[in-house]
């Protein structure tokens, strides 16, 4: 594992300089072309649910139902993202894939085989989230890895809006069948790119992964105070937040698109500033203020505010999914070596199951409430959760910076 020396105040590495690394560029670009896949498939099967079905809970399910599969991942074989073959395990995956999506564009297939295939495509991306940011901690000096999730966080945040604007432009053109073809490949670059670019890395441990390795390493995560409070705050703050994005098109149907890209916007800029620009010790002393900003400015919505104040309330929650940014850096810190690619790979998979959890407590709210009264409690319950958690996550910040002195 490389290590890192540097002062806690040094400043961040430049994306540059990151991007000057071939394994990490490698890393980067197939994360990119995926994410392009992902947002493009997604796209196509909800049009195609839509138009077969008219259901609205279907198409929802078919383009956020493989969230749910993620969690099965972390908790059965997520071992795997640390095994001592990390690069022909991610090469492995991504073939799985590339096999999933082109499954996606058989003609008639049944509605049936294509939620089975939505499951297991969810089931494997994160067994592949894991290896990816596991190898990225090897690839990357420590010192640079907040950069490198930041670079990354903006790229999918900015990825996926472009990624659906595409979609719906391509839509107008094209069957779902086709889009379905585009989308493998897209996977099928990103294969390419890992194979050609990223190394075998020959300092791992032999380890055999498995249900068991999978649940030992598991328990040992939740069993930890500090670990269980950094992925609360990782998991359940943002997760309500999603739930609050997830009533835009209920809350103002002709504004909506408005209200999604000021979420977009300002989180790509919040990681943009928190990744690039601030030293780790800025970035810790930021990271109580970012979680509250995630969910403060949704408090408004109980006032019903005008379009563009709401926007701008969006615009500046959004800068708020920053604060994943020194939470993951923590949680990387109390990681021991021989699991960083696992628990890296449960901390992604928890976070996206949550946002699933969080559009679907939304959905089911605000059947009983108004979409604005429904905001306004899931933004009030995630800033409770981040102020009671607080004095748990602050023991965690004592020990990341007594590893770093010593």
């Amino acid at each position: 594992m490389p290590s890192d020396t540097s002062d806690i105040s040094e400043p961040t590495t430049t994306y540059r300089a990151l991007l000057r690394n071939r394994e990490f560029a490698g890393l980067y670009a197939s994360f990119t072309l995926t994410v392009a896949a992902s947002t493009l498939s997604g796209f196509a099967l909800g049009t195609l649910v839509d138009h077969q079905t008219g259901s609205p809970f279907l198409t929802a399910v078919s383009m956020y139902g493989a969230t749910f599969a993620t969690v099965l991942g972390a908790m059965t074989l997520m071992s795997v993202a640390d095994g001592n073959h990390p690069r022909r395990t991610l090469v492995a995956l991504q073939c799985v894939s590339l096999l999933g999506v082109a499954a996606q564009a058989v003609p008639g297939l049944p509605l049936a085989a294509r939620f089975a295939l939505l499951l297991l495509l969810g089931f494997f991306q994160s067994l592949g989230t894991g290896t990816r940011m596991g190898l990225l901690s090897e690839v990357v000096p420590i010192s640079a890895y907040v950069p490198a999730r930041s670079l990354m966080n903006i790229t999918s945040g900015g990825t996926a809006v472009l990624g659906y604007a595409l979609g719906a432009a391509l839509l107008r053109y094209l069957t779902p069948r086709e889009v379905f073809v585009a989308a493998t490949v897209l996977t099928g670059a990103a294969l390419v790119v890992v194979a050609t670019t990223v190394r075998e890395r020959s300092i791992r441990p032999p380890r055999r992964p498995g249900l068991r390795e999978t649940w030992v390493t598991n328990t040992a995560l939740f069993s930890r105070p500090g670990s269980r409070a950094l992925l609360l705050n990782l998991w359940v703050p943002g997760g309500l937040i999603v739930g609050c994005e997830a009533l835009f098109i209920s809350y103002a149907p002709d504004h909506a698109g408005v209200l999604l890209a000021a979420g977009s916007a300002g989180m790509l800029l919040g990681d943009l500033t928190v990744g690039r620009l601030l030293t780790a010790a800025r970035r810790d002393r930021c990271a109580f203020p970012l979680r509250l900003l995630l969910a403060a400015p949704y408090l408004l919505f109980a006032l019903h505010p005008p379009l563009p104040v709401a926007t701008v309330a969006v615009l500046l929650a959004g800068a708020g999914f920053a604060a994943t940014l020194p939470l993951q850096e923590h949680l990387l810190a109390l990681t021991p070596d021989p699991v960083r690619g696992q628990v890296q790979g449960v901390e992604s998979a928890g976070r996206m199951t949550w946002q699933g959890i969080g559009a679907a407590l939304a959905g089911a709210l605000a059947q009983y409430l108004t979409p604005a009264t429904t905001i306004t409690a899931l933004a009030a319950l995630s800033v409770a959760v981040t102020v009671l958690s607080r004095p748990f996550v602050t023991r965690t910040r004592a020990v990341h910076v007594e590893k770093a002195d010593t």
